[in-house]
Formats: C-alpha cells, sequence, structure tokens
C-alpha cells in the first residue's frame, strides 16, 4: 500500500485527465466481472435472448441468491415472490435485473471482509441508494431503478483511495465520514485525484450506461447542473440533483441538526428538479422512513 511519500508535495488544483487516467490506473480498478460483461452485451442485442441471460446469473449461486434476496424484499414490494432468476427477470424486466445484479457484483468486489471502512461505506452507501430511488419515483424524475444503482456506484472511488493510500481511512475518520466538497478538496490536495473522478473510471470500465459514469463524475459539481444538456448528460443532470438533496436530508436528520434544509445551498439541485425547499422538506419524511426501512431490512 502506498504511502504519500511518493505523492507530489503541491498537486496543482488544475488536475489533468492524463494524470488522473495515471492515478487511477496505479489504484487497479477491479476488472468488469465476466458474468456481467456477457450480460452487458447480451442484454444490448436489438433481440437479447432472456434464457441466456437468466442462465448466465443463474451460474453464480451467490449471485442469484443476492438477486432474488433483493427482489423479494420490501423495497420491491411484489405480490408473488419470486423463485427463480427468469421469474425475478419476468416480474422486473431485463433492464431493472442488469442494473441490481451490477450493483450486487460491485458489492463483491469490495467485501466487507475488508474492514470497519468497508462496511460503514456499504451501511451508507445502501442507506443513500434506498432514500435516491424513493426520492426519484416520488418526483418522477428519474427511473427508480438507475437511481438505486447510481446510490450504489457514487461513492466507489472512496473504495479504491482507500485501498490504495495507507492514510485515506483516517481521512475519512478525521471528515466524520462527511460526504462533501471539502473531502473532495482534501483528497485532491493529497492525492491528486478525487473520489469522484476515480469513481467515474470505475464506472466506465465496468460499462455502466452513460448517465450513471457521468453523474457519478459530477456528483459534487453544481455547475454541472446549469449547463444546457439533453439525453445521458440531462439524466445525469437529474441523478446528481438527487444525490445532493438526498445528502442534505439525511444531514438535516442528523442528531443536533437544525432539520432544515439550506435552500441557497441547494438551489442549483432544486431548480433541475423543478421543486421548491418547501416541497422537498415535505418529501423529507418518506425518504428518511425509506432509508430507515433499508437499515432494517439489512440487519434482520
Amino acid at each position: 500500500m502506498d504511502t504519500l511519500e511518493s505523492l507530489p508535495a503541491s498537486p496543482s488544483p488544475a488536475v489533468t485527465d492524463a494524470q488522473a487516467a495515471r492515478i487511477v490506473a496505479e489504484i487497479g480498478i477491479p476488472p468488469c466481472p465476466a458474468v456481467l460483461t456477457a450480460m452487458l452485451r447480451e442484454s444490448r442485442k436489438d433481440d437479447p435472448d432472456f434464457a441466456s441471460i437468466g442462465t448466465l446469473i443463474a451460474s453464480d449461486l451467490g449471485l442469484a441468491a443476492a438477486l432474488l434476496k433483493t427482489v423479494n424484499s420490501p423495497f420491491f414490494g411484489l405480490v408473488t415472490r419470486a423463485t427463480s432468476v427468469q421469474q425475478a427477470l419476468t416480474f422486473l424486466g431485463l433492464r431493472n435485473v442488469v442494473r441490481l445484479v451490477t450493483g450486487l457484483l460491485l458489492k463483491q468486489a469490495f467485501p466487507v471482509s475488508r474492514g470497519e471502512e468497508v462496511s460503514q461505506h456499504w451501511e451508507a452507501s445502501s442507506r443513500f441508494a434506498a432514500g435516491t430511488a424513493r426520492l426519484a419515483r416520488e418526483l418522477r424524475c428519474a427511473d427508480r431503478d438507475e437511481a438505486y444503482t447510481f446510490g450504489l456506484f457514487r461513492d466507489c472511488g472512496m473504495l479504491l483511495l482507500s485501498g490504495k493510500y495507507a492514510d485515506y481511512a483516517g481521512l475519512l475518520r478525521e471528515s466524520g465520514f462527511s460526504h462533501g466538497d471539502a473531502l473532495a478538496r482534501t483528497e485532491r490536495e493529497r492525492y491528486v485525484t478525487d473520489h469522484a473522478r476515480v469513481g467515474f473510471h470505475m464506472a466506465t470500465n465496468w460499462f455502466l450506461a452513460e448517465e450513471l459514469a457521468l453523474a457519478v463524475r459530477h456528483h459534487h459539481d453544481r455547475a454541472f447542473l446549469a449547463t444546457v444538456s439533453d439525453g445521458p448528460a440531462r439524466r445525469a443532470q437529474a441523478l446528481v440533483a438527487l444525490g445532493m438533496l438526498i445528502d442534505a436530508m439525511l444531514a438535516a436528520n442528523a442528531p443536533g441538526s437544525a432539520a432544515r434544509l439550506d435552500s441557497a445551498a441547494l438551489e442549483p439541485a432544486l431548480e433541475r428538479l423543478g421543486i421548491s425547499v418547501d416541497h422537498a422538506e415535505s418529501l423529507a419524511g418518506g425518504v428518511i422512513e425509506a432509508c430507515a426501512a433499508h437499515d432494517a431490512e439489512r440487519q434482520s
């Protein structure tokens, strides 16, 4: 594991893509699992073979079991429980199952056995993903399952930086595992790159949809929300805005907080989502409830 002695003493604030790519290459991004590569290749055909995709997933018993547990959880609210991968495909559809499997494989790439930081990361990411999916459904501004996948992938760069640099876990502890611009700035000062850029490279290496990769890359970037965009960039903006709002809701619900949202700080996100701060606060209770339910489900 590398230490800070090998890093530039005063990295330039303007990090070039070439520098970032070099750092990311040194970190060693987990390769895209073969089952995901094959599944994505088949799912993107004009006439995908559902049976073939089901067989691919079922060939990994751990993955198949995790998928069925997730599909049958209260989060999806299925009337009839899925008892096979093929049934899960039928009930949820190909696109949604592909997104779920992608998230499950991400967790397999960073097992909680690696330490307390990884365990805390997955607790926070799973809570965030559940809240993001709930808010996406309430506002109808993004696909619920795509929002959930974004929630899981958004901070995967933190896990990669933690595996590369011996002092990164200490940095997270110093910040109280706070997620925000201050943490990203400190990352760039110490490591030349930050977790958003690292996560973007992993998302692209894992062949995630363009909007998901862009959302991971820009999830701290308020200026990104102000650009005029369409297509994948427009969908990415919705995910970024959702993420910023969920972070604010969770922070406002923390012990000792003012329990109010900062409308000035959230202005770009609120504008992109087309809602007022009062509307956002009216939704906060349901979002926090979804996060709490997800925590209870994980502990059961």
